[in-house]
């Protein structure tokens, strides 16, 4: 063998940001974001300033890239290269992404109902069919019944705004000059179904055991709330009809 040709070893291939990009199937701009986030390695400069990469830069792009493919930020391909246990690092990756999965399936959920009532996309989650039907004015109420009230309070609301009510009709008819006689006659239908309402679900007569842990303020909140949609001659039904159905529950304790 002829001691003078050259050792393949020291063979250096040398491409440009360019052609590095063309080989890795990106683009240059690509190139110099994983430099200026600390996932690609800047490489040497030739003694006319442009970057001198190498067949360690391709592999370590292409990978990137492979990593990107996978859905991994480049944050956390960071992270992967500073870490000792690669193993480790994926499997609390997967973990992410299952939850990703299960957030973007739960927000799939919540959008297929809103397609079927035909509701507003701001409309509070579980609250959908109840908001089909139900009056604009009515809409902010909910909102704040999503934040206030737990889970369990909030589905027996969908349902309770969804059945149909022999005093609906009559209720928004009251405004705020409603004469004593109207107010007392509707106050008495709204009672009938108060006392229904809270033999089905309990936390209806006691709301603050049924709040996210909120107390007097979401009380107050559920107050101001009403104030805001309803009449005053509404309020006032409201109000008495609460009085008869907290009676007739109290009589149906005694007895």
């Amino acid at each position: 063998m002829d001691s003078t040709q050259d050792d393949p070893k020291e063979e250096r291939v040398a491409w440009s940001t360019q052609q590095l990009a063309d080989l890795a199937g990106t683009t240059v701009k690509t190139v110099r974001h994983y430099h200026r986030v600390g996932v690609l390695d800047e490489p040497e400069r030739l003694p006319n300033g442009y970057k001198q990469y190498g067949t360690s830069h391709l592999v370590r792009l292409l990978q990137i890239k492979r990593m990107s493919d996978l859905g991994v930020s480049l944050a956390q391909i960071r992270d992967l290269s500073a870490t000792d246990d690669p193993r480790a690092a994926v499997e609390v990756l997967d973990a992410e992404l299952e939850a990703a999965i299960t957030r973007l399936q739960r927000t799939r959920a919540e959008l297929a109902l809103i397609l079927k009532h035909r509701v507003p996309l701001d409309t509070p989650a579980r609250l959908e069919a109840a908001a089909e039907d139900l009056p604009e004015r009515y809409q902010g109420m909910l909102a704040v019944y999503s934040r206030v009230l737990d889970d369990a309070a909030l589905e027996g609301v969908s349902e309770l705004l969804t059945e149909p009510d022999d005093a609906s009709e009559s209720f928004d008819a009251l405004i705020d000059e409603s004469d004593e006689d109207a107010v007392d006659a509707v106050a008495r239908l709204l009672a009938t179904s108060m006392v229904g309402h809270r033999r089905r679900f309990p936390w209806a007569s006691e709301p603050r055991s049924a709040m996210r842990g909120r107390g007097n303020l979401g009380q107050e909140a559920l107050v101001s709330a009403a104030a805001e949609v309803f009449t005053r001659g509404q309020l006032r039904a409201l109000a008495r009809a609460h009085e008869i159905a907290q009676a007739v529950l109290a009589a149906d304790q005694e007895d």
